[in-house]
């Protein structure tokens, strides 16, 4: 039995789907830590004189909990560059965006046949089709000096989220790729 005959179903349509866009994945990276020039990356704009609109967009392949952590990352970098010592977290909201990517069986290319054709496929292969999210996060702070409120959960020392969420922050390397 040829190959081609052998991967006929959804199944395999599903798999040379897959196969597809892990091969876009692996040209890709996850979006690093920098300013949002290309569209995704940081962002901030100054509300008022200690309120700050803050944003992290990722890319399809940079995950929710990596969006989130560089949101707070850059609104601790915000209060200390102001001069501040800690921020509120005043508002907040997570955005996904999802669109589809749809992928060619590599099988049976052309696979739209008549009904009385022996290969006749119900399910083209134009169906297969995979979603992509992207994560986008926003938080709205306010900034102040002095000791944190231990009675705000919405409160964080901002030198602390620093020294903390460093270890995981991965910049963008002045040729693009990323350290």
């Amino acid at each position: 039995m040829s190959a081609r005959r052998a991967c006929r179903g959804r199944a395999c349509r599903f798999a040379s789907g897959l196969v597809a866009a892990l091969a876009l994945a692996g040209c890709m990276a996850p979006t690093p830590y920098k300013a949002a020039d290309d569209g995704f990356g940081y962002s901030q704009q100054q509300i008022e004189q200690n309120r700050y609109r803050v944003s992290f967009s990722g890319n399809a392949i940079t995950p929710r909990s990596t969006v989130q952590n560089y949101l707070l990352y850059r609104a601790a970098e915000v209060t200390v560059d102001s001069g501040h010592d800690y921020f509120i977290v005043v508002d907040d909201n997570l955005e996904r965006s999802t669109r589809y990517h749809g992928t060619v069986d590599p099988w049976f290319p052309g696979s739209f046949r008549a009904r009385g054709d022996p290969f006749y496929d119900p399910f083209p292969a134009t169906l297969n089709a995979y979603p992509i999210d992207e994560y986008t996060a926003f938080a709205d702070i306010q900034v102040f000096r002095g000791d944190k409120p231990a009675d705000n959960p919405r409160a964080y020392d901002a030198r602390d989220v620093l020294n903390r969420l460093a270890p995981i922050i991965v910049r963008e390397t002045p040729e693009g790729a990323t350290s």
